[in-house]
């Protein structure tokens, strides 16, 4: 299984950086920068700040050619390979380390505090990752160490669900049919009062295709022989001539008159 192998990665790039030679620290309460000759740097380049894993590395180059001057292998921040001063925040003590191990102090400074901070950061979003991924690896895998949440309901634990206001719809009810009597139910009448009527059905008339209609009857034969029952339905019936008795309807009261006994003289009834 072949190893695995660790790019180099470009962390941050500063163009402008100051290199001093530092006095031996005077006791434990840190560096100093107003100890150094500020005015008078020793050496003036570019610094480039790479990653190869887990281990940062600050590296002082030259601005034209791209040369190292001296690099300073960081593995931990803060720590020993980059210390801050005590009386600045754009000064910085790193030490560096040459290839058979030797190991210096020197003092850099930033001419602008903005590249300090960024430096800063740099460094320390680094080991913020390195401490995540030493962390995951710590953990087994393949197995759930997040506590599971407990979605159930305990025993004689309740809900209460706020459904909000529900308007009730007014306005009459529609009529339902009377499923007994199998009839049809009927809308309800419209509004104002009004009633309106039905239409009326419309009578078409069909002609009828099997009428026959009787033959014309023929003039000079008797009729009484061969009567036609249609024409005995539509001839009106023979009118009946008046009596001498029905014309004379008050000859019964004069007969009638003429065998009551006469009035009295002295009588109020007027004869007629």
């Amino acid at each position: 299984m072949a190893a695995e192998v660790d790019y180099e990665s470009v962390l941050c790039v500063k163009p402008d950086i100051s290199v001093y030679r530092i006095p031996p620290r005077a006791s434990n309460r840190g560096y100093r920068a107003s100890d150094w000759k500020l005015d008078q740097p020793d050496w003036t380049g570019r610094m480039r700040v790479t990653s190869k894993g887990k281990v940062a590395y600050v590296k002082l180059e030259d601005k034209v050619s791209g040369e190292l001057f001296a690099q300073a292998p960081v593995d931990q921040f803060p720590g020993l390979a980059v210390e801050t001063v005590t009386d600045s925040s754009r000064y910085f003590v790193l030490r560096i380390q040459d290839g058979n191990g030797r190991s210096a102090f020197i003092g850099i400074g930033f001419s602008d505090r903005g590249d300090a901070f960024d430096f800063n950061v740099t460094l320390q979003d680094h080991f913020k990752w390195v401490k995540q991924e030493s962390d995951f690896s710590k953990e087994p895998q393949g197995q759930d160490n997040q506590p599971k949440l407990d979605l159930g309901f305990k025993e004689g634990q309740t809900i209460k669900l706020n459904i909000g206001n529900i308007k009730k719809r007014d306005g009459p009810c529609k009529p339902r049919g009377n499923a007994g009597s199998g009839g049809i139910s009927l809308l309800p009448p419209p509004p104002g009062g009004k009633v309106i009527a039905p239409p009326a059905p419309v009578v078409t008339s069909v002609p009828v295709a099997n009428h026959v209609t009787p033959p014309p009857l023929q003039p000079g034969k008797n009729t009484s022989a061969s009567p036609d029952i249609l024409l005995d339905l539509d001839s009106p019936a023979p009118e009946a001539k008046p009596t001498a008795a029905s014309l004379d309807i008050w000859g019964d009261f004069n007969t009638a008159s003429s065998n009551l006994p006469s009035p009295a003289p002295n009588s109020s009834w007027v004869q007629f």
